[in-house]
């Protein structure tokens, strides 16, 4: 079966052709090659019934579902469909969701499964497709015809994905989400959505009601990956600890039973941290750490630290830490390690005791503002977190972090961090924390909040009654995607299957397809191959230089074996399936260089330096920052690819 090109409709567009039933002349008629069976004198045709079903379905493929582009109402916009347009076109087709106003869709409930494939780097050049129109008369936003297949080689070159010029009509652009200065994560524009007013009322009622229980704050895993924390290999291997990093102990597991028995009996202590840096011929290192308790309000450690390497700058004005007081200190880093460990792990058993051993206690939790920069001054992983930067929101909302001085004195109605050129007080700002947490547990979950509720795509999936039989939580999903996505953005789907490589998601995803209503995929070769994926620079890192451009043979082996995924998994998609291919974002090294260089600057004058002491790659001018908005600009722009199996 072939999936059918996409229509672009009119304001004046025909809603089709009408389909008249055809006439019969009421006699029985046998079918080529069938035998009349006699019965008592009468003849009984054996295909009548199978004649009957074979009517019903052709009446049913006059009638097949379709995508039209409303150009009328794209026309309207002065900007392109974004990546949660595209989220809510999948909820719409699978879930419950309103209809698209960009979108018209004829025969929404005879579309069986979708599957959604996020490919970065279908670029208008390797797709052979024009560029999108920059003339101020022309409107941007309106999809691209797709050239059909050149039928002989004079035509023209091929593109170097023909299973989308064979299968898709236009190409749609699109625009990831994100600021003047910086593209936010396509993933999580695309997985995650604003709470719908039905939901919203279930999750208010549920907000009031006052849990004074601080480990409801712990960060899950994925928050803490997301947040870049360095995670104990326990919890998940992604974190390669360098030498001179320690993990702690994994917690005791317990029963439902013992649990609640030691919830009663024994409190977790929560220590709120925090931690001070100079800069020395290494970077940032430890330079003073403060740790007072939660339930006590009681310093319990406040101690400096001899960096090993020479500090070149002390950065009073934020670490507060002066040549004079860091003089006479001896105490190194791995021993402020140790007495932190120390705390933080259970007290050893005694070898001499007779008595039965008593479960240990509940593993400690660290409390901060940001945490995961303490945690890497220390060279500590821990699992049990509680970050007052992820529980409080940013007035603008994420992935933007509030300040700890905004916070406390936007909420806790006093103001911290106030001795100028004297710098940051670690046991000030770790008290602000201890503050920030009793008045979330006292005013309730939504204290703090500026209602940028967000719930997940499987959430809302979940909630549906349309399909799989009406149930609720019926819609079954899959996510098969490069790396760990059971413990991101995959975590709430039915199924969800890591991979190494495009090969695998294919395969995972050939696996999956059958047995869900909707899948996802991503396709990473064609980027990675571009040097389009790269390790996040560290903020003082200078911009690694430009990776070397693949040959054109290598290129050609991706789009090759790209072209063949596509075209393996489409024809194994049951008919009535809907495919929505989107690119998600355009080349975006050059916003990432741009962007390198400017934090490179800002760092450079927050350590007190002068443009003129700065090196002129450094330096930071208007016109860098009008190149930055326009590259910003280009790496937003993306392509979507609509069709509907038939």
């Amino acid at each position: 079966m072939a999936m059918k090109r996409l229509q672009i409709s009119s304001p004046t567009a025909d809603d089709g052709p009408k389909h008249k039933k055809s006439k019969t002349d009421g006699l029985a008629t046998s079918t080529p090659g069938t035998e009349p069976v006699e019965t008592d004198g009468w003849t009984k045709v054996e295909k009548r019934k199978q004649k009957k079903t074979k009517k019903a379905e052709l009446k049913l493929d006059a009638i097949q579902p379709r995508f039209m582009y409303n150009i009328a109402e794209i026309n309207k916009r002065n900007h392109a469909i974004g990546i949660d347009e595209i989220r809510q076109l999948v909820v719409h087709i699978i879930a419950d969701a309103p209809p698209p106003n960009w979108l018209k869709i004829e025969n929404t409930p005879l579309i069986q499964k979708v599957v959604a494939l996020l490919i970065p780097g279908l670029t208008h050049e390797v797709l052979s497709l024009p560029p999108i129109p920059t003339s101020a008369t022309v409107n941007p936003n309106i999809p691209l015809s797709i050239p059909l297949l050149p039928r002989t080689p004079t035509a023209g070159p091929p593109p170097h994905v023909p299973f989308i010029a064979a299968t898709f009509s236009h190409a749609c652009p699109t625009r990831a989400p994100g600021d003047m200065y910086r593209m936010h994560s396509v993933l999580s524009a695309f997985f995650q959505g604003p709470l719908v007013v039905r939901a919203k009322l279930t999750f208010y009622a549920a907000e009031h009601v006052k849990n004074q229980d601080p480990e409801q704050y712990i960060l899950t895993l994925e928050q803490m990956l997301e947040n870049e924390y360095p995670i104990p290999s326990y919890m998940a291997d992604v974190f390669e600890k360098p030498t001179g990093w320690l993990e702690t102990l994994r917690p005791a597991d317990r029963g439902l039973l013992d649990a609640e028995k030691e919830k009663s009996k024994t409190k977790a202590k929560i220590y709120s941290i925090d931690c001070e840096m100079c800069l020395t011929e290494d970077g940032k290192e430890l330079t003073r750490v403060s740790i007072i308790d939660y339930y006590t309000e009681a310093v319990i450690y406040d101690q400096l630290v001899k960096p090993a390497k020479p500090i070149t700058d002390y950065l009073t004005r934020w670490s507060g830490i002066t040549p004079e007081a860091l003089g006479p200190i001896t105490t190194t880093h791995a021993e402020v390690q140790a007495h932190v460990m120390r705390l933080l792990s259970p007290p050893p058993k005694n070898p001499f005791s007779s008595s039965v051993p008593s479960p240990p206690p509940p593993t400690p939790i660290l409390l901060g503002h940001s945490l995961e920069s303490d945690l890497k001054a220390l060279k500590i992983c821990h699992p049990r977190c509680i970050d007052t930067a992820l529980m409080y929101n940013h007035p603008r909302g994420k992935p933007l972090k509030p300040g700890l001085a905004w916070l406390t004195k936007k909420w806790c109605g006093r103001e911290i961090q106030t001795r100028g050129e004297g710098g940051h007080d670690p046991e000030e700002d770790a008290r602000a924390c201890l503050s920030l947490l009793k008045k979330k547990l006292q005013e309730g979950p939504g204290f703090g909040e500026f209602k940028t509720d967000m719930e997940s795509i499987f959430e809302r999936m979940s909630r549906s009654t349309r399909r799989a039989g009406g149930a609720v939580g019926s819609i079954r999903s899959a996510v098969v995607d490069h790396g760990n996505p059971s413990v991101m953005h995959g975590n709430k789907a039915t199924t969800s299957l890591g991979c190494s490589s495009d090969a695998e998601v294919l395969k995972g995803l050939l696996d999956v397809v059958p047995s869900h209503e909707f899948a996802f995929g991503r396709f990473m070769a064609l980027a990675d191959i571009n040097g389009w994926t790269t390790p996040k620079a560290l903020p003082d890192a200078p911009p690694p230089p430009p990776p070397e451009p693949p040959t054109a043979e290598t290129l050609k082996t991706i789009y090759e074996a790209l072209n063949t995924q596509l075209k393996t998994l489409h024809a194994s998609l049951p008919s009535r399936t809907a495919l929505v291919i989107f690119t998600g974002h355009s080349d975006p090294r050059r916003m990432a260089q741009l962007n390198a260089r400017k934090a490179q600057f800002e760092n450079a004058v927050r350590n007190g330096k002068t443009s003129e002491e700065m090196v002129p790659d450094v330096r930071w001018t208007t016109s860098d920052g009008r190149d930055l908005e326009g590259a910003v600009e280009l790496a937003k722009r993306g392509l979507l690819f609509l069709g509907i199996k038939q």
